[in-house]
């Protein structure tokens, strides 16, 4: 599934040719991919036709393009997309011929760079688009990275504050973790806790940080949670360098390349490999209907201690 750096690129990529851009029209080929929208609000096509979008903004692996208000009376909204374990947004000159599963089309113009199609293409259809309100966020800060307004998707209020916004709180987030009798790992993947980090960089980052997955998150001092989230911010912001990690062609930007973070991978995919850092070989095992890879001498789990 894409994670915060695969969904960050995308928003970076999208930002200079939708931001001031009038829909122009809108074709959905697979009703399925509008599984999160309200037809009760209105049809999504014209919801969306004849509006123009601002510059898309993003909070964990959740991606929102605002639309402009026709009047100072008008409630807010905007395209929320989910990219789910195969989307991807790609802009495409008018008339190009999408090769993958094309779910959505949305033709936009741009005063900058003319006219465009956006495609959203979905292998799996577990991703989705819709149009949503825009409600007031519970801090009164920014929504996300990306806009300034204090303003988030309603279907993605819930959703924590990933490690890169700058209205993340490490306090909070510590003093959530002295609360949780889970493993660690565990924690990491709880979007209402802390946002954007998915089996890939949970394992790279509690590789990093020297700790096992399954240790008690309540069992971690204050000292061991800020180098656990430095280490976080430190795999997401490599990862973010790298255009992401691509396994496969289902993770791309939105010109259709491919990230190269998975070739600076430590743990994740890496089982039966010596450990970078001690020589030991990697160690895969089930977790949560999926995997975790661990250095077994690195990543000891630890005896809980009252903190």
């Amino acid at each position: 599934m894409p994670e915060l750096p695969e969904v960050e690129v995308v928003r970076a990529g999208l930002a200079p040719a939708v931001t001031g851009a009038t829909i122009l029209g809108v074709e959905v080929f697979e009703p399925r991919s509008l599984k999160r929208h309200d037809p009760v609000a209105g049809a999504f096509d014209a919801l969306l036709t004849g509006r123009v979008m601002e510059t898309p903004a993003r909070r964990g692996k959740f991606l929102w393009i605002p639309l402009a208000a026709a009047s100072a009376s008008e409630s807010r909204s905007a395209i929320v997309a989910h990219l789910g374990m195969s989307g991807q947004i790609l802009l495409r000159e008018p008339g190009a011929v999408e090769n993958g599963l094309l779910r959505i089309r949305m033709h936009i113009e741009q005063p900058g760079y003319g006219e465009l199609w956006v495609h959203f293409v979905d292998q799996r259809i577990f991703g989705s688009m819709a149009v949503d309100a825009l409600v007031p966020t519970a801090d009164g800060a920014p929504g996300g990275l990306g806009t300034d307004e204090p303003l988030v998707p309603s279907q993605v209020a819930h959703i924590a504050r990933d490690p890169l916004d700058p209205a993340f709180s490490d306090a909070a987030f510590a003093a959530a973790l002295a609360r949780k009798n889970t493993g660690i790992k565990r924690a990491l993947l709880d979007q209402t806790l802390i946002s954007g980090i998915g089996n890939i960089y949970a394992d790279e980052a509690l590789w990093a940080a020297k700790l096992h997955y399954a240790q008690p998150a309540s069992s971690l001092s204050r000292a061991r949670i800020r180098g656990l989230l430095a280490e976080v911010r430190l795999v997401l912001q490599k990862a973010l360098a790298e255009g992401g990690t691509s396994f496969d062609a289902q993770y791309v930007n939105v010109n259709g390349a491919s990230g190269y973070f998975s070739h600076s991978l430590n743990a994740y995919g890496q089982q039966g490999k010596p450990c970078p850092r001690c020589g030991t070989p990697i160690v895969r095992e089930q977790f949560m209907n999926r995997s975790s890879h661990f250095c077994p001498r690195c990543q000891r789990l630890r005896p809980s201690r009252a903190r």
